[in-house]
């Protein structure tokens, strides 16, 4: 098997000297360059299997070396080393690409870590997209979207509605990625109770409190070398969301009742079905904290913003309950026609209420028993359903195009100033048909 070969960018020849040393000690064969031109010379005409990169050099900095390459040498894990505490430059890197980052004075078993996971990149990329099913031009984007975040360690904050499928797209995201072979630990932050929050994260020694007859470990420990997927972060109080932040920063964490610190490697995905940004606007959230687990943002798409995929998922659901039944016409007809509030986790119910009643042969639209849709032909004014729902994209095209003239028509402050994602308001857009 070949040796790995990995590129080290740095203008001091001791750090140089030590990550070779490193990395050869774990059987990586080392290029150094001391430049942004001599990485960029050699990135050109060697294949490598990662990069490390210090942030400050002499012709430029590792935050323009990584940008460069996300087009000139794609399939190259980067690294970034920057200065202790310098944590914005760290966001920064990551959201141009990074793979990950590490701060100064170099933590060795740390760096071991990286350049493990790093050379795991390509192993699962792609291998499990398949299970978000759907053509849709929403589901397409957002399969595109996993691959690319499965790639780095950045934190990525997956937002959308009640029963869209965020922690399937979190588990996509794990399972995609170079640590698949680790851990993937679900946490459903508003299902703690305040009080023993801090000791079901960070674990606790015993006798640290009453009650406490044995050591526990944690479940950001228990996460180690996996992924921690934070749902419904919205719901941590302020005050975990301080310590959270540092157990994001520092990589380390606390345990009750302990006297020192213990190193943390997980990855942290979160998700919450709330907006974040307007909390954060109330106090309700801390902006530091949203900043640091969003780096990378994915909209997961309403069931209703992507209809033409309902087939596919009741054949999926259908075949998942191993059912006989099939649907018919009017149920068909009936799916496309209903607004599914409950996105696609109700259209999993209603199918499978249905096949428990139906038993086999045809699923009618009798069968499906939708919850009625909110018809005002019931009310005197005589207003139909599709009446309603013009009126509904109107107000939605209003809005967005003042939006977009307050702005000067930069889609980017557009869509923070409607509360939208950038990839929400591209496709509300082209929905609309907004020139």
């Amino acid at each position: 098997m070949t040796q790995p070969l990995a590129l080290v960018i740095d203008d001091e020849p001791d750090i140089c000297e030590l990550l070779s040393l490193t990395l050869g000690r774990m059987d990586i064969r080392t290029e150094t360059a001391m430049d942004v031109s001599s990485a960029k010379s050699f990135l050109q005409s060697r294949s490598f299997d990662l990069c490390l990169t210090d942030m400050r050099l002499p012709d430029g900095d590792g935050l323009e070396l990584v940008e460069w390459m996300q087009l000139n040498a794609p399939s190259v894990p980067v690294a970034v080393i920057t200065a202790h505490g310098n944590v914005e430059t760290a966001v920064q890197a990551l959201k141009l690409g990074a793979f990950d980052f590490i701060s100064k004075p170099l933590d060795l078993n740390y760096l071991r870590s990286i350049v493990e996971n790093a050379l795991k990149v390509d192993r699962n990329t792609g291998q499990k997209r398949s299970q978000l099913l759907g053509d849709s031009t929403p589901m397409r984007e957002l399969r595109d979207m996993v691959d690319k975040v499965a790639r780095s360690q950045a934190p990525v904050h997956i937002s959308g509605e009640s029963g869209t499928g965020k922690e399937l797209v979190a588990r996509l995201i794990h399972d995609s990625g170079p640590r698949a072979e680790g851990p993937f630990v679900p946490v459903n932050c508003g299902a703690i109770p305040a009080e023993l929050m801090e000791s079901e994260f960070f674990g606790h020694r015993k006798g640290s409190f009453t009650g406490a007859v044995s050591n526990k470990m944690g479940l950001v420990q228990s996460a180690d070398g996996g992924t921690l997927f934070l749902d419904e972060i919205a719901d941590l109080p302020l005050a975990m969301q301080v310590k959270l932040l540092r157990v994001i920063q520092e990589k380390t964490v606390r345990p009750v009742g302990a006297s020192g610190e213990e190193p943390a490697n997980a990855r942290i995905l979160s998700a919450t079905h709330k907006n974040l940004g307007t909390m954060v606007s109330a106090g309700e959230f801390r902006e530091d904290l949203y900043y640091r687990i969003n780096v990378i943002e994915l909209s997961v798409p309403a069931l209703r913003d992507r209809g033409e995929d309902i087939p596919a998922l009741a054949k999926y659901i259908l075949g998942k309950l191993s059912a006989t039944a099939v649907l018919d016409d009017s149920a068909f007809r009936a799916l496309a026609g209903y607004s599914f509030p409950g996105n696609v986790r109700e259209l999993e119910n209603l199918l499978e209420r249905a096949v428990t009643l139906c038993g086999s042969g045809s699923i009618s639209d009798s069968d499906l028993n939708l919850r009625r849709e909110i018809r005002i032909e019931d009310s005197p004014a005589n207003f139909t359903s599709t009446d309603l729902d013009n009126q509904v994209e109107a107000v939605q095209r209003q809005a967005i195009v003042e939006a977009l003239e307050k702005t000067r028509y930069n889609k980017t402050a557009a869509a923070k100033l409607l509360g939208l994602s950038f990839r929400q308001l591209r496709y509300r857009i082209k929905k609309l048909q907004i020139e």
